[in-house]
């Protein structure tokens, strides 16, 4: 496990792109259908409880969230999607927070996708995939709450998963992930290191 994650503190909140931190370093931001374990998956990998807010009720995060590993480097919790149960003109606002980012965002460099491994690929996943193809973002994908399936059940869906996706023409890894059990930490931790580390982070121009 890189001791460097259990360091990240919550820096700042915004329901836009002003008042956030400066557009320099490197971002990773995590996206994910609401339920999906978006919020206890960054918890877990900082080895921390209460670092980003999980909540029974699907749809808490209606904001960007800053997290700071250090000076560089930086999470981002992007608004859940997709199931919450708010008006439409809320999920517009959300949808077009999340496309302002995910545009014009200079210090982003990859995008971690969570889906429940018991729902995977759902519209807004696929929308997802099709933006990083789009800007040409390395993706890594965390197939949560593994525990509620059987190993045998898990894996197959990860297999399943792999296939649909093996047309997909930008860095792409996935893997099974359980915040219950902490199982996949350490893979994920690889897969942040690389991004973080990598050369070419910024998409390019539109």
């Amino acid at each position: 496990m890189n001791p460097i994650y259990t360091q990240a503190k919550f820096i700042n909140s915004s329901p836009h792109l002003k008042n956030t931190p400066a557009d320099q370093g490197k971002e990773i931001a995590f996206a994910g259908r609401s339920n999906a374990g978006k919020s206890s998956a960054i918890n877990t990998l900082t080895r921390q409880n209460s670092l980003a807010r999980t909540s029974k009720t699907p749809g808490r995060t209606q904001m960007l969230n800053f997290f700071e590993i250090n000076a560089q480097q930086r999470f981002v919790d992007l608004p859940g999607y997709g199931y919450a149960k708010v008006p439409l003109d809320v999920k517009k606002e959300w949808h077009k927070l999340m496309e302002t980012y995910l545009t014009h965002r200079k210090s982003l460099c990859a995008i971690i996708l969570v889906m429940d491994v018991r729902h995977p690929l759902t519209e807004f996943d696929l929308q997802m995939i099709e933006w990083c193809q789009h800007t040409k973002l390395p993706l890594h994908i965390l197939l949560t709450k593994a525990d509620k399936l059987t190993y045998g059940a898990a894996k197959n869906t990860l297999l399943q998963v792999q296939k649909a996706l093996e047309d997909v023409e930008i860095p792409l890894t996935i893997q099974l992930f359980s915040a219950l059990k902490k199982t996949g930490i350490d893979e994920v931790h690889q897969a942040l290191d690389e991004f973080f580390h990598s050369t070419s982070s910024e998409p390019e121009p539109q």
